[in-house]
């Protein structure tokens, strides 16, 4: 891969637009920013991306989470998730749950969703069923902001691990 800070603007976009699912508006917006060697690390760039984030504000924030698909949700079912969502959804056994774990999900999802105005959010690499099923139940009576924060830190995190795989 090309040096972080030497790639032009299209080809920064194109390798890294979809880190934050959907909201390549991050990507963008990090490379107007100035890049320089330090975001030419995992650390250096989650940073650099994740500031982008945390500055944007409420309603940007809101609508990046609102571009997070329900987990084991219609989109999986259907196979029309991004190829990187359904390749860490796969890796935590979702396209593998009982009836009743997928039916479980389907109901906690519809709480969530009822709750927040968004999806519930979860890094799931490294993590099966049972688990996620669990951190669900836990965060669906959260308290709204409480929530905001935690479903962010959770998109951060997916961002992190997208951009381990892209620097290997």
């Amino acid at each position: 891969m090309t040096s972080v800070n030497q790639m032009n603007r299209a080809e920064f976009i194109e390798t890294f637009g979809d880190i934050y699912e959907h909201s390549d508006w991050i990507a963008k917006q990090a490379w107007d920013r100035g890049l320089t060697r330090a975001e030419d690390t995992v650390s250096g760039l989650q940073a650099a991306m994740a500031d982008v984030v945390e500055t944007a504000g409420p309603e940007p924030q809101l609508a990046l989470l609102r571009a997070h698909p329900d987990l084991a949700g219609k989109l999986a079912v259907r196979g029309e998730l991004t190829e990187k969502s359904t390749a860490e959804q796969t890796s935590a056994g979702l396209d593998k749950c009982t009836n009743e774990e997928f039916d479980q999900l389907q109901a906690l999802n519809a709480r969530y969703k009822s709750a927040f105005g968004f999806p519930y959010i979860l890094a799931v690499k490294g993590r099966n069923v049972p688990e996620i099923l669990e951190d669900l139940r836990s965060r669906v009576d959260n308290d709204p902001d409480i929530e905001f924060q935690e479903a962010l830190r959770q998109v951060h995190q997916i961002a992190k691990l997208r951009l381990e795989a892209i620097f290997g």
